[in-house]
């Protein structure tokens, strides 16, 4: 359980969010309303514009949460221990055996099933 104590969403982080939604549909306009621009300016204004807005809808509780979630995820991935290349290879060979095998059966299955139709119904 999380020791932390649960904090309620309020109007202002509604706003908040809200802010930061309009921020980025407006950043996307001005991409394509300054189409006379260099490339190179409408990416960079709609990174500033993005930042801003994300920046914005960190401010609120939500926004905290799921900063706070994305930290613990990284933190429980650095935990993980990775195969190795070896172990990844065997067990990528013994799944494609597996799948054919039972690719093989479910097709002599299938076909055994279709002679039985085909005597029934003539």
């Amino acid at each position: 359980m999380n020791a932390k104590a649960e904090v309620e969403s309020t109007t202002m982080d509604t706003v908040k969010l809200l802010l930061s939604v309009i921020m980025l549909a407006g950043g996307i306009a001005v991409f394509y309303f300054l189409e006379e621009q260099a490339l190179w300016v409408r990416i960079l204004s709609l990174l500033a514009i993005a930042g801003v807005a994300i920046f914005v809808a960190l401010q609120s509780v939500p926004g905290r949460n799921v900063w706070d979630f994305a930290v613990a995820s990284r933190t429980e991935v650095r935990k993980v221990v990775w195969p190795s290349r070896q172990e990844t290879l065997q067990t990528t060979l013994i799944v494609f055996a597996m799948v054919l095998i039972m690719g093989i059966v479910l097709w002599l299955f299938d076909m055994m099933l279709m002679a039985i139709v085909r005597t029934v119904t003539g």
